[in-house]
């Protein structure tokens, strides 16, 4: 697995549950299967620009932000 994916995937958890959301609440706000948002969270996804983007938006933050520290 990616380091990169795995720091990415962690950043979308920890920001998925400061909303207070469960994995099937962010799938349902994203249109993305739950299962597929595991595997982000987990780094086993390589994330396309477009689904960055709409998780981003229902985490209610921004790419750049979801990136910033990240290396």
């Amino acid at each position: 697995m990616n380091d990169v994916q795995k720091l990415l995937g962690n950043k979308i958890r920890l920001m998925r549950i400061a909303l207070g959301l469960s994995q099937e609440g962010l799938a349902d706000a994203t249109g993305l299967h739950r299962t597929y948002i595991g595997s982000i969270e987990r780094g086993e996804r390589n994330l396309s620009l477009k689904n960055i983007v709409i998780i981003t938006r229902a985490l209610s933050t921004t790419p750049s932000e979801l990136f910033k520290d990240i290396e």
